[in-house]
Parts: C-alpha cells; structure tokens; sequence
C-alpha cells in the first residue's frame, strides 16, 4: 500500500540523517520539526518526506489532505501490564480508606488479586479483553507497546498469559514486545519459603518460557517488601543464559538497589525509580539502561516524583511509560502521560514528546525501527486534529487530539 499526506501544518520529531538511540540531558529539548510538509508511505515503511514545494508528482496514490493538522510518530510505550482479568476498583476505595499498597498485598490483594482472577479466567477471554484495551490505546496515538505477564505467579498461569501476548503479537496491528515477569509478587504459599519460588521461576518457568519463544524480556520487582537484590540477580543471570534480555521494577518503595542491578547485568530499562538518590543517578551515567518514569503510577498512589530534572540536568535521558495495570495505574493513555510528564516533572513538551516517542522506542529496543520520522522506519505515524502548537499536546490534556492511526503504514478504523 503507498500512502501520501500533504500540507501538513507540522511534520514532529523528524531524522534527517543517521537516526539516533536515543536523546538525553539537554538533548533532550530538541525536537526538529517541518513545517508545511508532506509525507509518503510506501510497503509499511516511510519512504520520503519533505516540504511542500518538493512533493514530486505521484500518480496512483491514495492521498490525504492534512491541512491545519500535525502528524508525529505514534507513541511507544514500554511498560504495561495490560493482560488482565479484571478491574480493581475495591482496592482503590481501600487506599482512599488509608490503606497502603503494601498493607493491600501483605492481606493478598494487589498482584495477588489479579493473579487469582488471571488463574480462572481462560486465553480466550484474556485475550479478547486486551485486545480492547489494546484497540482503546492504539485510538490515543500509541503504536506500540510493551506487554508484561507476571499476574500468574503459577507456571501455567505465566506461560497462558504469555500465550495470550503472542496472539496479540500476532492478530494486532500494533507492534507488540512480551516481557516475563514470573517474579512480580510472592504468592501466598511461599511466603514464608521464598526461595522455593524464586527456584520454580528459575528452573522451571524460565525454561518454559524460553522454549516456547515466548517472551523477549525477563522483568524482576525489585524492590522492598517483594525481591531482593540477590534473588533478582539469580533470576536475571538465568533469564540471560536463555537470550532474554533484563529490564527491573526499581525503586518503587524504598531505595532498593535494583537500580545497580539493573545496570550490573544489561537492562534495556529500570522502571519506576520514585526513590531515587545521586547514588543511583551517578550509577546509570555512561551506562545502557534507560531510566524509565511512569507518572500513573505515581499519580494514582500519590508517591513522591522521580527527581527527571536531577537526572536531566546530569546528562541522562529518560522515558515516559503508562505502567497500564489494573491496580496501580488503571490507564494506558499516552496523551495523558505526556501532560503528567510536564504537569508535575516539569518536562517541556519537546523533553516529554522524547521521552514518550524515541526514548521509549529504546526502551523496548525498537529505536532503529520507530520513535520518530525517519526514511526506513515502520510507518507508525498519528495524524492530529487541527491543532495550534506542538504545545497545545500536553496543554489540552483532557481530550483526544488523535484524528487518524496509520500503523505499519495501513489506516486504522
């Protein structure tokens, strides 16, 4: 299928040249941009762009008129949780009441609620259920998204979620990573013998999962009250001799070092990083890891901000993710993300489009196929309503600003 969209007001988050991993510290502000722009799509990928005054004549091309309209590349987000049998809303009442997260888990709520529901719940109606929510994002700008298990916390329970994320995979227009997140919570039984499911993830989960093909990512919570920085290396070390490469849960509740760990052994990305101290910041310089911010979650627990600006001013780059989950950050909308990330960190819009578009993208190491506007890169592109500034995104954050989906360079309905 080719594809052309001409007049467009603004052409967002362009490459011209040799494309980049990724944009940190004071990078971070920039966002190069064509005004009065056309695009051109061409066997799912994109093929040319340039202003209006050197669109070549194409015969046979279905056309679309964007005037007074913006095109950006679709949204990545990197951390969700979005396989999931049911709403929460009992716990959120609970926290209004004064309950914490943690008190909410030690009785066997949180992850513990979701993996019971998850257990009697069939791949069937697991999958038509994230289908829809993935048909409900993809209808906000984002075009691809990252997909944690981790609500089975039982081998068969983790490889049917999994299962379902390879049918997503597969039936989805968006671009689709699994991440195996057996370590997730501490089921019930093995409470007081942790070890004993730290050993089952290793020995027996993980290897599963591995022969399957099934997951590109292994995951750990580390973090207090849940894995330590021990059992998170063992299971990391393991998930790593199968090809799966690390990402962490860090820094959620406490100062937990899963930031350090994260670093140790390779993570792609560590998530959440509430609590977070030059320590930390000083560890994830010169490194590989992208320092990834979820601000639902934060948000919706009312935890203390991750310090972006600290890590900014320190040359790092950063990501914005939904954390999309039932209990902690019930949410999966981009737009939204954008506006928090300058809302309440402070981001300005040209740091917080990076970190929700090319910074992301790495996140899920998709950088070199999406993030941004580049000759060669996936066609996962959103055209907007006509709006006035690049600004007006996270200003107008009530709304959908979203006029049109192309993913893979087909149209969405």
């Amino acid at each position: 299928m080719s594809l052309l969209i001409k007049n467009i007001k603004k052409l967002v988050q362009i490459e011209e040249h040799q494309p980049v991993k990724w944009r940190a510290g004071k990078d971070m502000q920039m966002l190069p941009c064509l005004d009065d722009a056309w695009l051109y799509i061409e066997n799912e990928k994109i093929a040319d762009f340039g202003s209006m005054d050197t669109m070549p004549q194409l015969s046979a091309v279905e056309t679309i008129d964007a005037k007074g309209k913006m095109v950006f590349p679709c949204f990545c987000d990197s951390h969700t949780h979005l396989v999931y049998a049911h709403s929460r809303e009992t716990e959120f009442v609970d926290k209004l009441r004064g309950l914490s997260y943690e008190e909410i888990a030690k009785r066997g709520g949180g992850i513990l609620n979701s993996a019971e529901a998850t257990s009697q719940t069939s791949e069937e109606e697991l999958f038509e259920m994230a289908m829809q929510r993935l048909n409900t994002i993809m209808r906000l700008g984002t075009g691809a998204v990252e997909i944690k298990s981790g609500y089975g916390l039982s081998t068969e329970s983790e490889l049917k979620m999994l299962r379902v994320i390879r049918r997503l995979k597969e039936e989805s227009s968006l671009t689709i990573k699994a991440n195996f997140l057996g370590a997730h919570g501490i089921p019930m039984k093995y409470r007081t013998h942790q070890e004993d499911y730290v050993n089952l993830i290793i020995n027996e989960m993980i290897p599963m999962v591995a022969a399957e093909g099934l997951a590109d990512f292994i995951d750990v919570f580390c973090d207090k009250g849940f894995f330590t920085t021990e059992e998170t290396e063992r299971i990391l070390t393991a998930g790593i001799k199968y090809g799966l490469r690390p990402k962490i849960h860090a820094n959620e509740m406490a100062v937990s070092g899963g930031v350090q760990v994260g670093v140790k052994y390779g993570a792609i990305s560590v998530d959440h990083l509430e609590q977070m101290g030059q320590v930390e910041i000083d560890c994830l310089k010169n490194s590989e890891t992208m320092p990834t911010i979820l601000p639902g979650c934060a948000f919706f627990l009312n935890l203390p901000l991750s310090p972006v600006r600290d890590m900014i001013n320190a040359g790092l780059p950063i990501a914005i993710a939904s954390d999309y989950n039932p209990g902690t950050s019930p949410s999966g909308n981009m737009q939204l993300m954008l506006s928090m990330a300058c809302v309440r960190y402070k981001l300005l819009p040209e740091e917080a489009i990076n970190a929700t578009t090319l910074n992301t993208a790495y996140a899920m190491d998709l950088h070199y196929e999406l993030g941004t506007i580049a000759k060669g890169k996936i066609a996962n592109i959103f055209i907007t309503k006509p709006i006035p500034s690049v600004d007006f995104m996270p200003y107008a954050f009530g709304e959908n600003k979203v006029e049109t989906v192309i993913l893979k360079g087909k149209l969405q309905a």
